[in-house]
């Protein structure tokens, strides 16, 4: 009997176990949340087939949401994008889209829906912040992280996971039509607002995709896509900079690869590139995604390849995980053909949905339409647009204090040049070439100055052609008025917008860096009226403008600043807003003066023999110019004047594992209220490899009152003092470093020295 009982208990046991075996099954274990991310890919992973692995190396663009059967068929891809949708309808189509995956696909794998986000979310009627270049003149990575945060919410409220930004490139090739896409020729300035902008995304779980891995910014010639020269010391000591930053301190889930190659090897084929520095230098952990036809590119365009399966098996061998082009559909064929070895796929396959995983794709909504109306381009978002742009306008002449306008003083004005009233964008913005999303110079002016002053306006010209009839009415609007604002620069579009005439963006390289078309003509003619000229250059690059320096009574900077821009330059003329922005990027004397650039080694400028000369004396090292920038990096006025009062180190004798403390105090000598940068650079005085003259490695933007003043705390670990010796061996290397301290790279008002052991 007791026999018996033993039995029934142990059956009882066995059915239980069974039954919960059962319960099991009904759940599958990638479904579990409480399970680590590792178990449940390696569960999803084996019930998968290859066919369906292959999908999830593959982008599949999204439609309408009538078409959502008919696009993906009951099959789930790695990512999707939709760049035309307003946000409303957008969001509820991804909403729709996930539940689709879920339920209609085999095993309910959700789809990375990904987005241009560099300015604000691509999708239609989203806020329009100020581009990557202002973003990185205001020198204020905590406002740019504000401004991600937000941008954030509304990409969260749509159903968005992954932003293809931020640009990492670095603007040492003017000429290049992205320059408006970057942060500015400086590696660490790059980085720390790199950094910012991630984390602001990523406070809503959305990751970021730092490109265009590597070196892609300064093209030969400046046209997009072509080579880069340079070495190992060069990649590593530049290009890799921002990247190495921001993957250890904000640890992003994807890296975008670039179209180029870097000393004739191209990035997106190249296993050295995608896989030993990428993932074992850097240390990243994520999966990366290829730029757009990237990989079939190294067929067409590099050469590399000799057919489309050749390319894709090189790409995906490299390192690339994700492809946009169609060349990773031929990888399940040559699988089942033994061409390739199916755990370069598995591998590949591992990543990306570890992502998903990571991101919570597979445990939460997606998503939330009634949302939409409440986040997206709300008060608070618009205002903070105005917040970024007043932080980014750089005030570079403003001879005789002519700006603020004197309304006392100037009855009329003359509002004119073809971008007096356009509103600028720039690329991956999403209205049309018109912009009537944005406000323009002249609509800002009139609003802000109501009827306290005449305003007359006139184009003159374009911003392109060598049209010249309209100048003349222009001089005439001029004459009739008391003082002239002139606002003349380059266009710029959205390149999936069909874009017409731009001087600027993706694909758009110029060969000259002057003004285009006549508009310096157009400044000429008005020079010659003996009225005031303030000249405004709204563009999406710095400009070889000599004359305008030599002629203007006042300059005023405005990289593309989104859809506040002529609020922003409206206040800041009529003295509303007290510009704080700050040269990221140098301007050249003239186009034969690039690359120009602050960071410069002592060999590439300082000639010992000969000076340089001018047309009426030529002499050398340039015949007929010098070389050194219009206006340099770190430069920038303020309608107040500031004092450096004090600096102090904590030490000046230290090793590479210390961190050096400078206090530095600066006073409001004016009778504004004004914010400063204040800029920490270092030289290495003597080293066993090139250095730089100066290079950025701290910088703090403050507010002070008139008549106050305030010490600044800045930090330097002595590790950012490294270089790669002759054996490209990263070392700091004993010896004296000055430390200077300054407004601008050249101008440097403390200089102290510490001694490294």
């Amino acid at each position: 009997m007791c026999t018996n009982k033993f039995i029934l208990f142990c059956m009882g046991i066995v059915m239980s176990v069974s039954s919960s075996a059962w319960a099991g099954d009904d759940t599958p274990l990638y479904k579990d949340r409480t399970v680590p991310i590792e178990k449940r890919v390696d569960d999803l992973m084996s019930r998968m087939t290859l066919h369906e692995k292959v999908l999830q190396l593959q982008n599949r663009a999204s439609g309408q949401l009538d078409e959502i059967d008919r696009i993906f068929a009951g099959e789930s891809y790695g990512t999707t994008h939709e760049m035309s949708m307003s946000a409303y309808d957008c969001a509820v189509m991804y909403k729709e889209l996930q539940h689709y995956m879920r339920t209609k696909t085999r095993l309910g794998i959700p789809l990375l829906t990904s987005a241009e986000g560099i300015q604000g979310i691509i999708q239609n009627n989203c806020t329009l912040f100020p581009h990557a270049l202002a973003q990185g003149s205001t020198f204020n990575p905590e406002l740019i992280q504000q401004m991600t945060e937000a941008a954030g919410e509304e990409a969260k409220a749509i159903g968005i996971h992954q932003i293809l930004s931020p640009v990492f490139d670095i603007a040492r090739e003017l000429r290049w039509g992205r320059i408006e896409e970057t942060y500015g020729e400086d590696p660490y300035l790059i980085a720390e607002m790199g950094v910012a902008f991630i984390k602001g995304y990523q406070k809503h779980r959305i990751t970021c995709m730092p490109k265009h891995f590597v070196a892609h910014g300064t093209p030969s010639g400046g046209l997009n896509c072509a080579g880069v020269s340079g070495g190992e010391r060069k990649l590593r000591s530049l290009y890799l900079y921002p990247f190495r930053k921001a993957i250890r301190e904000t640890s992003p889930w994807a890296v975008m690869t670039c179209y180029s190659a870097y000393d004739g090897v191209p990035v997106t084929g190249s296993s050295y590139y995608m896989t030993d520095i990428l993932r074992g230098e850097l240390g990243f952990k994520g999966y990366t995604y290829s730029d757009w036809g990237s990989v079939e590119r190294l067929m067409t365009f590099h050469h590399a390849a000799g057919s489309r399966e050749e390319a894709s098996r090189m790409a995906l061998m490299a390192g690339v995980d994700l492809n946009i082009d169609s060349t990773y559909e031929t990888l399940e064929k040559q699988v089942e053909e033994g061409r390739l070895d199916v755990a370069y796929i598995d591998q590949a396959v591992r990543r990306i949905l570890t992502v998903k995983f990571e991101l919570g794709l597979f445990d939460e909504t997606y998503g939330d339409p009634k949302l939409v109306k409440k986040v997206v381009r709300n008060a608070e978002k618009v205002a903070l647009a105005k917040k970024v742009a007043d932080e980014s306008a750089v005030l570079l002449e403003n001879r005789n204090d002519i700006l603020p306008l004197d309304l006392n003083k100037y009855k009329s004005v003359a509002v004119v040049g073809p971008n007096s009233n356009q509103a600028v964008l720039g690329d991956y913005a999403w209205t049309m070439g018109d912009t009537k999303e944005a406000v323009s110079l002249l609509q800002g002016l009139q609003e802000s100055a109501g009827d306290k002053i005449m305003i007359r306006h006139a184009e003159g010209c374009d911003w392109w052609s060598q049209d010249k009839s309209h100048i003349a009415e222009a001089v005439e609007v001029v004459r009739n008025s008391d003082i002239a604002v002139v606002a003349v620069g380059t266009r710029s579009t959205y390149l999936g917008r069909s874009p017409k005439y731009s001087t600027a963006g993706e694909g758009f390289d110029l060969s000259s860096l002057e003004l285009p078309g006549v508009q310096e003509e157009l400044l000429k003619e008005i020079k010659k009226t003996g009225k005031p000229m303030i000249v405004v250059l709204i563009a999406g690059k710095p400009l070889a403008m000599p004359w305008v320096k030599e002629n203007a009574d006042a300059v005023l900077v405005q990289w593309y600043a989104g859809e506040q821009q002529g609020c922003t330059l409206a206040d800041i003329l009529l003295g509303k807003v007290n510009p704080s922005g700050k040269l990221n990027v140098s301007f050249p004397r003239s186009t034969g003066n690039t690359p120009c650039f602050y960071n410069h080694f002592v060999t590439d400028r300082e000639e010992p023999f000969d000076q340089p000369g001018t047309p009426e004396e030529p002499k050398g090292h340039y015949v007929f110019d010098k070389p050194e920038p219009l206006w340099n990096f770190g430069h920038g006025k303020s309608y107040t004047t500031f004092d450096y009062v004090d600096c102090a180190l904590s030490d000046t004798l230290l090793v590479a594992s210390d961190t050096l403390k400078v206090s530095v105090t600066i006073k409001n000598t004016g009778r504004r209220d004004g914010k400063e940068v204040v800029q920490l650079y270092v030289r290495d005085k003597v080293s066993t490899v090139a250095t730089p003259i100066q290079q950025l490695k701290a910088f703090q933007k403050v507010l002070v009152k008139p008549g106050e003043s305030q010490c600044v705390e800045l930090s330097l670990p002595i590790a950012e003092l490294a270089l790669y010796n002759a054996k490209m061996e990263e070392v700091v290397e004993p010896g004296d470093f000055e430390i200077q301290i300054g407004a601008a790279s050249d101008d440097i008002r403390f200089k102290k020295t510490i001694t490294i052991n």
